[in-house]
């Protein structure tokens, strides 16, 4: 393998996640507009999202207008949002509803960074390493990221509505190599999903690492054929960039 130059991160869940539980988020917004809260209707609304975006085609639009692309994108969302409370109870003025939690997840204040995130992301550019973002989310990634303070430690940042194609897909990463005219040996691309981040990584020439903070991600992983880079924290990843250099 060519040294590496360039390290890639998926998004949310590798670099920050969702301040308390994204279910009770959305329930929180719906009961103010008459959603009638029961002990079931977190795990059922949990289990609602999971089936859509099982269901879900992948966020990629064939319109290039940046007006067009975020047009796209929240009747994504809208489509997702609104197949989980056909599923678990419709909402009065959904529209509504949807205008407002969509946009509770637009810059910082819903959003934590991981502990030891920034620090981590130092290191590997003081070591000289170019740093970016593969990642599925939409456009309000930027805001989130200005408002995090990580924006300016990226010298690239590639989502799938703008690069017209998301993980796994080998366009994606391919569409982010060029950005930094590298090779794929030339680039290792972290994240938190076996399926997009190390096996759409691999499929596209790059090192894929796991970052499995969860032990059953661990396990899954050494069931793989081939043995998959892991980490349970981004602490550990600058000295295995090096090692696999």
């Amino acid at each position: 393998m060519s040294k590496v130059k360039v390290v890639f991160f998926d998004a949310a869940g590798t670099l920050f996640h969702v301040k308390g539980s994204v279910g009770e988020i959305y329930l929180s917004h719906a009961e103010k507009y008459g959603f009638k809260r029961t002990s079931e209707s977190l795990a059922a609304v949990k289990e609602a999202f999971k089936r859509a975006f099982r269901e879900a085609p992948p966020p990629v639009f064939a319109v290039s207008e940046p007006a067009e692309i975020k047009r796209c994108e929240r009747l994504w969302w809208f489509d997702i949002v609104h197949n989980v409370f056909y599923r678990v109870g419709m909402i009065e003025q959904f529209d509504d509803y949807f205008e407002e939690v969509f946009h509770a997840f637009d810059g910082p204040e819903r959003w934590k960074l991981y502990p030891e995130t920034l620090g981590v992301l130092k290191e590997l550019k003081e070591h000289g390493f170019e740093l970016g973002i593969i990642s599925n989310f939409d456009t309000r990634l930027f805001n989130v990221l200005r408002g995090l303070g990580l924006a300016d430690l990226f010298e690239t940042v590639t989502i799938s509505s703008l690069a017209h194609a998301a993980k796994p897909a080998p366009q994606i990463f391919r569409h982010a190599l060029e950005k930094h005219a590298v090779d794929p040996e030339e680039a290792a691309h972290v994240g938190d999903s076996l399926r997009d981040d190390v096996q759409g990584a691999r499929q596209a020439g790059l090192c894929g690492i796991l970052l499995a903070r969860e032990p059953d991600r661990s396990s899954e992983a050494v069931r793989q054929p081939n043995q998959t880079p892991t980490i349970r924290t981004l602490e550990e990843l600058p000295q295995l960039v090096v090692r696999i250099s």
